[in-house]
């Protein structure tokens, strides 16, 4: 018997989409995943997606879970779970991020990979969402045991991924020398070098110009969009001072900005006349995180969220605005560095206060556009200067930016409702467009 997901149904009652997932507690990952599915529940209404459609956008087109087997330095065999789901390829080959993060789960995995989706498509490239992850703590392995787990991973969803097939990229976790090794794996078992199967790799194996920064980049130029006037002195707070919120945060203060309070794993710190952004990433650097910067003031990570500022940008993980914290934030702009860090509880308050909030899948799209750019330079095997890159780049973003902007006025919609009926459309009459095989 085909379960079908609710046409009308709050996204906490939504337990029954055939998912490879047994209703339970509600982890992090399973209130990630419910969050996406109650997004997408609001653009089928928005768009009058019946429930046959409703229920293939929901449910991904492949779910797979691995046992990864990894051999430690003191020759202990420890086996953790790994994960890849492709969402959605209607649009094109599957792609997203790979992530290495104890918490990470199947829920999670999903929850991204659909979000993923929808951002590709919202800024126009020829994408369907992917996401991957292995639920381990990247700091407590060394190098080795790094390479050894991502090299077995790979080996164990080789079937799925490819340059026309699924590209994954760097995430929580991992990065460009991660990539590496996968790009390795993945070419020794084609017996040639492949630089497309993997974007977000160093320079010296085919990565772009651009890609580093580009999630962050993404994330000043909606903000300053966003904005709609002089960044001169608007205050800002960073959640997550790390790959995506360090360098939004050099970005924004660049542009004249005032950072104000920045946060990682190790605390928060504030400066009321501004932090030296520069010198903090060079203090971050040397100790490991933003505890102890002597230039500025502790505060807790409650404090930060709720702080009297301009813009806060949460860079970090999922579920970090909720019901609970939401009445007390006090920025009047909220620009979402990281994937699904507001739940929809919480965007229901900030909407009746007044806040406005650039949602992930625009916010953060810089990140996949470039990868999207490496890609096609690899395709291609050819390559762009970095002037090429940030003009296309902020085109792209801009150009998303003013058609959510303008589909949100002429509806009513805030902004993040606005995304994803432009997202989720685009993929359903990709889907209508091509048919039912056979």
């Amino acid at each position: 018997m085909s379960i079908m997901v609710p046409s009308k149904t709050p996204a906490a009652l939504i337990t029954t989409a055939p998912y490879p997932y047994t209703p339970g507690p509600a982890s992090p990952g399973r209130q990630a995943l419910d969050s996406a599915l109650h997004q997408l529940d609001q653009a089928a209404g928005h768009l009058g997606l019946d429930d046959g459609l409703r229920t293939m956008l929901a449910t991904p087109r492949r779910s797979l879970t691995v046992s990864v087997p990894v051999r430690r330095e003191d020759g202990r065999l420890d086996v953790v779970q790994g994960f890849r789901v492709q969402h959605n390829v209607s649009r094109g080959p599957a792609k997203g991020g790979l992530r290495f993060h104890p918490a990470t789960d199947i829920h999670e995995v999903t929850a991204l990979a659909m979000w993923m989706t929808w951002k590709c498509a919202l800024v126009g490239i020829p994408y369907g969402g992917a996401k991957g992850g292995v639920a381990v703590d990247p700091a407590a392995l060394s190098t080795r045991e790094k390479e050894r787990l991502t090299r077995r991973y790979v080996s164990e969803i080789l079937p799925l991924i490819g340059p026309e097939k699924d590209i994954p990229a760097p995430d929580v976790g991992t990065d460009e020398q991660t990539m590496a090794w996968i790009m390795d794996t993945y070419s020794v078992s084609a017996g040639y070098s492949v630089p497309g199967v993997v974007t977000g790799k160093p320079m010296t194996l085919g990565g772009s110009l651009g890609r580093a920064g580009a999630t962050s980049r993404g994330v000043q130029i909606a903000a300053l969009a966003a904005l709609g006037r002089s960044p001169e002195g608007v205050t800002v707070a960073v959640q997550g001072f790390g790959k995506v919120g360090g360098p939004a945060a050099q970005y924004l203060a660049d542009a004249g900005c005032k950072v104000v309070a920045v946060s990682d794993a190790t605390g928060a710190v504030h400066r009321a006349g501004g932090l030296d952004i520069s010198r903090l990433r060079a203090w971050v650097a040397e100790t490991g995180g933003v505890r102890g910067f002597a230039e500025a003031e502790e505060l807790t990570h409650d404090e930060l969220i709720e702080l009297d500022v301009d813009v806060l940008v949460p860079a970090a993980l999922e579920g970090v605005i909720t019901e609970a914290n939401a009445p007390r934030v006090r920025a009047r702009l909220i620009v979402e560095g990281a994937n699904g860090p507001t739940t929809p509880g919480a965007d229901e308050i900030l909407a009746a206060n007044g806040t406005t909030v650039v949602p992930d899948i625009l916010a953060n799209a810089g990140g996949v556009i470039v990868s999207y750019l490496e890609w096609v330079q690899n395709m291609q095997a050819y390559a762009w200067s970095s002037g090429e890159i940030e003009l296309k780049l902020r085109d792209l973003m801009l150009g998303a930016f003013a058609e959510v902007s303008a589909l949100a006025a002429e509806r009513g919609l805030s902004l993040r409702q606005a995304a994803h009926v432009i997202g989720v459309g685009r993929v359903a009459e990709a889907h209508q467009m091509r048919g039912l095989y056979p």
